[in-house]
């Protein structure tokens, strides 16, 4: 996802007591990503597009894992689908992480309602105690693609290996997609939020979008 450079400056702010940057971590999570692309291109991992999601998911038995935070799969999720965030909302109130969602708030968080997170470091853990087993056909998805795109590489490393990705994520889908939803939202605007989703509804009220 492209950032400007105020948003790139807050996600390089660095951790004075870890001594690690999140722009450090920002490019560990886009070199995971580029990994998962490579799986997609050799044909190790299956991209399906979210218009054969449903055809995928009933004719070859994928199971859909939905990796976005709770805040975006209560806003609109598919039914029946397994929720495991890849991120969490992260509850430290130390100064310096204080400090760093107050940043995170004034260049991103404010405008994408998008909250300070940290990695789900129990993830892997919480998927296998979620499906049946590594052979489990697994369909993952997310807001926009990135974040399930590092999900399907760290999968795919730990020994599934009947992964799907859902390319483009939710974002790409259309109303009919997918037969049950649940949540308030559009299934493709529930990772919009903060202004943004101020001026979503202004112009779901114009029609200018649907």
């Amino acid at each position: 996802m492209a950032m400007g450079a105020a948003a790139t400056a807050a996600a390089c702010f660095s951790s004075a007591s870890s001594g690690v940057s999140r722009c450090r971590v920002r490019a560990q999570a886009t070199s995971w990503a580029g990994g998962a692309e490579e799986l997609v291109r050799s044909g190790a991992v299956k991209a399906v597009r979210p218009r054969d999601a449903a055809e995928v998911m009933g004719s070859e038995g994928f199971q859909l894992l939905d990796v976005r935070p709770a805040w975006e799969h209560d806003r609109a999720a598919v039914r029946g689908s397994v929720h495991v965030p890849l991120f969490m909302a992260d509850d430290d109130m130390g100064p310096v992480t204080l400090l760093k969602k107050w940043v995170h708030l004034g260049y991103i968080g404010l405008w994408t309602g998008q909250s300070f997170t940290k990695m789900n470091d129990r993830f892997l853990d919480d998927v296998a105690a979620a499906v049946a087993g590594k052979d489990a056909k697994l369909l993952v998805a997310c807001g926009e693609g990135l974040r399930s795109l590092i999900a399907v590489r760290m999968l795919h490393e730990d020994g599934y290996k009947n992964v799907g990705w859902l390319a483009g994520g939710f974002s790409k889908s259309v109303d009919g997609d997918f037969a049950e939803l649940e949540g308030e939202s559009k299934l493709r605007y529930a990772t919009i939020g903060g202004v943004s989703y101020i001026f979503l509804q202004i112009l779901l009220l114009l029609r200018v979008v649907q």
